[in-house]
């Protein structure tokens, strides 16, 4: 076991790990810490606790101190440069006649350099920007190129459900979402009700797919005959939260009837149905419509 304490930069939702040093550091605290990119400006979201070895990567970089009220003044001030920066790039960008989007900027801890985050169509050639950028602000600069659904994590919004975007409040990082788990949970397939802000895919698509997976399996499939406590009908449409069928049933004077029933009180034939999923087609369509 090793103890760590869990600290989270802006821009991001992933959790990364120091070594507490026998310190303890408040959840919400601000902390000052060597990273790959420089020394910069963390807030503790998990207080000095043991985790398993095999959950982290040896060997732990150490706290360097807690964050003072200078420190705090110099982020704030830090924050507070941003809008004017963006401006001042998105100037020079305009005047080079680059075909790019700046989204977000920010300045390192100690303020020797400044990081633009841009989206683009293609790759750009940003070398003359660059000089520019370094004329204007007499510090380093880098241009990052991010794509969509990175856009929509450094912007944030409200999602469909009404709540922050996944990916700017809580997912440490992008998995990959296809149109075959949208299917398999018996979702509408038009791109407007399945979509995030970023035009992709809802990253929440993925979060309870391995239970509709495993669930669709034990269900009947739309349009297969099933023999239910009343006889024989057609299935029509499949609750897999309640584990319940819709089955459409032709009574005597030839009228038809629909009842819910129970997955339990059904008789049917089983099947590996997920590998009966067939999207190649949906997937193209849905392509055509995203792009």
């Amino acid at each position: 076991m090793a103890k760590i304490v869990g600290i989270k930069f802006r821009n991001t939702c992933k959790t990364y790990y120091f070594d507490p040093k026998d310190e303890f550091y408040k959840k919400g605290s601000g902390v000052i810490v060597e990273t790959a990119r420089g020394t910069e400006y963390g807030e503790v979201i998990i207080e000095p606790t043991e985790v398993d070895d095999d959950k982290i990567v040896q060997p732990l970089k150490p706290i360097i101190r807690k964050a003072s009220e200078k420190d705090e003044e110099k982020v704030r001030k830090n924050l507070e440069k941003v809008p004017a920066a963006l401006k001042i790039a998105n100037e020079k960008v305009e005047a080079r006649g680059l075909k790019m989007k700046l989204i977000d900027a920010e300045f390192t801890f100690d303020g020797s350099k400044v990081v633009f985050y841009f989206t683009a169509a293609t790759r750009i050639d940003f070398r003359e920007l660059v000089k520019d950028l370094a004329y204007a602000f007499h510090i380093r600069i880098e241009l990052r190129q991010v794509g969509i659904r990175d856009e929509a994590r450094l912007l944030g919004g409200i999602a469909p459900c009404g709540r922050v975007c996944c990916c700017a409040s809580c997912l440490p990082d992008f998995r990959k979402v296809t149109i075959k788990m949208a299917k398999t949970q018996g979702l509408s397939l038009n791109p407007g009700k399945i979509s995030g802000l970023c035009g992709r895919l809802m990253c929440c698509l993925e979060y309870e797919n391995e239970h509709y997976s495993e669930t669709y399996k034990l269900m009947p499939k739309l349009g297969s005959e099933v023999k239910t406590p009343e006889g024989k009908g057609i299935v029509i449409a499949n609750n897999m939260l309640k584990l319940q069928v819709t089955v459409k049933s032709e009574v005597s004077d030839g009228n038809y009837t629909y009842k819910t029933y129970d997955l339990k009180d059904l008789k049917f034939k089983k099947g590996n149905r997920v590998e009966d999923i067939d999207v190649s087609q949906d997937e193209k369509e849905m392509k055509d419509l995203l792009d």
